[in-house]
Order: structure tokens, then C-alpha cells, then sequence
């Protein structure tokens, strides 16, 4: 019995250096790790479309690199709904870039990236939809990150990213209780509201008006065809916004 009692103890040391060494996982998803990340902490989640062919063609990019170097995301979202982790939610996976929402101006320091199996031009399929809810679920109750707190690659980078493309359901997101959504309860804009202002409120940097108003338009009017300016429409949805933003 004494090599037992002796080996229970190192079983445990092992254990415990083998979760520190990998990060912290989600039970929900199949752990194939990258190497491709550092530490970090997370206040906001990311979601990204693929633009690629195949969960496993995806898998291996983020473990390797693609055309601009080495890349990983947090999470894959498999068209089948399957969840592949490939970095502890504690480290600082290599998903965002360049880019900037509010104040945050390193996202990758900041966020928890996700990627979705998906080429950017067709729908989302149900069930990639329902088990990023679930996932999104966890993130949020075990890493304490707002409900709220959920955008787009193309919402900190609009000048260089499109993704998750005009066909992701940010409604049925919003209903399901993640991002935001406007409200037609809160009313068309007041009289001399300030739509760039309002839009620079919510997060979206203003350095180049036109790709801001079209990754505006492309998440919360599902169109990549709209003039690069903000009209009445525009200004009911981000009066709406702002109304749920206040205290």
C-alpha cells in the first residue's frame, strides 16, 4: 500500500502542473492544443468566421500559421456544432490584430477569440448556432465576462476584417441573451442626435467613417451594400442602443 499513498500525492502534483502548463478549458469543448499564445485576461468575447473549407483545414491553421504568420483562437466552432478548444481561456490566443473598440486597444490582451467554421458567404447553421449560446454561456458565467460584451472581428477592425459577415444572427444572439440588439420601443432619434458620436459611444473607432458605418451596417442591418454614412435609420438603432447602455 505505501507505493500507492506514495503515488497518489505525485499523481496529483502531475495533474495540477499539467492544467497550469494548458490553461484553463471549457468542459464543454475537445481539447487539441496550439502553441501559438501568451498570457492574458479577458473582458470581452471576439467571434470570427473562418473563411476557409473545413473544420480541419481550420485546425490547422490555428495551430500552424497562414499567409501573415502564426494565428490560434480560443475556440472553433465546428458546422456540426462541435467545439474544438485550442488555447486556455487564462492565455492570450493570437486572433484579433491590429484593431480597437472603446479603450481596449489590444484585444488579443483582452478577449476571448472565437472562430466559426464558415466561408463567409452563406448562412450559419443551426446547430453552430446553438452550441456557440452554450459555449458563450459558459464563458460568460465562468470567466465573469458581460453578457453584453460579445462583437465582431470587423466591429474592432472594420478597415481590414468583414468577418462574421452580414449572414451571423447577432438577433438571435441578442435574444438568446448575448451582445445587443435595438429595441423598436425606444423610438426613432431625437432631434439633434448625434449618430457618428452615438456610433463612436458604442465602441467603434472613427479613424476611417466609411468601413466604420459599413461594419455598422453589415451587423446590425445584414448589408454590405449600404452607403458609407449613417441615415434615420442608422440613428434609430444607435438611440436604442444607447437608451440600454444607461444606468
Amino acid at each position: 500500500m505505501r507505493p500507492i499513498r506514495f503515488l497518489l500525492p505525485l499523481f496529483a502534483c502531475l495533474l495540477l502542473a499539467a492544467c497550469a502548463s494548458t490553461g484553463i478549458r471549457s468542459p464543454l469543448a475537445t481539447w487539441v492544443a496550439s502553441p501559438n499564445y501568451n498570457a492574458r485576461g479577458a473582458v470581452i468575447i471576439v467571434l470570427h468566421h473562418t473563411d476557409q473549407h473545413s473544420v480541419q483545414q481550420s485546425l490547422d491553421t490555428l495551430r500552424s500559421a497562414n499567409s501573415g504568420g502564426k494565428v490560434s483562437s480560443h475556440y472553433l466552432v465546428g458546422a456540426d456544432g462541435h467545439l474544438y478548444q485550442l488555447v486556455g481561456d487564462d492565455r492570450r490566443a493570437w486572433h484579433a490584430g491590429p484593431g480597437r473598440w472603446g479603450a481596449i486597444t489590444d484585444l488579443n490582451s483582452a478577449s476571448i477569440g472565437i472562430e466559426i467554421d464558415n466561408d463567409g458567404d452563406t448562412p450559419f447553421a443551426p446547430a453552430q448556432i446553438d452550441a456557440l449560446i452554450r459555449l458563450l454561456d459558459d464563458l460568460c458565467t465562468r470567466l465573469r465576462i458581460p453578457r453584453t460584451q460579445v462583437i465582431g472581428h470587423a466591429d474592432l477592425a472594420p478597415a481590414r476584417k468583414q468577418d462574421p459577415s452580414r449572414f451571423f444572427p447577432w438577433q438571435q444572439l441578442a435574444q438568446a441573451g448575448f451582445g445587443v440588439w435595438p429595441r423598436d420601443s425606444d423610438g426613432p432619434a431625437p432631434a439633434g442626435f448625434d449618430a457618428w458620436l452615438a456610433l463612436q459611444a458604442f465602441g467603434y473607432a472613427l479613424d476611417d467613417r466609411d468601413a466604420a458605418a459599413g461594419a455598422f451596417h453589415r451587423r446590425f442591418r445584414g448589408r454590405d451594400d449600404l452607403p458609407a454614412t449613417l441615415d434615420a435609420e442608422d440613428a434609430r438603432i444607435l438611440h436604442s442602443l444607447r437608451v440600454q447602455a444607461s444606468p
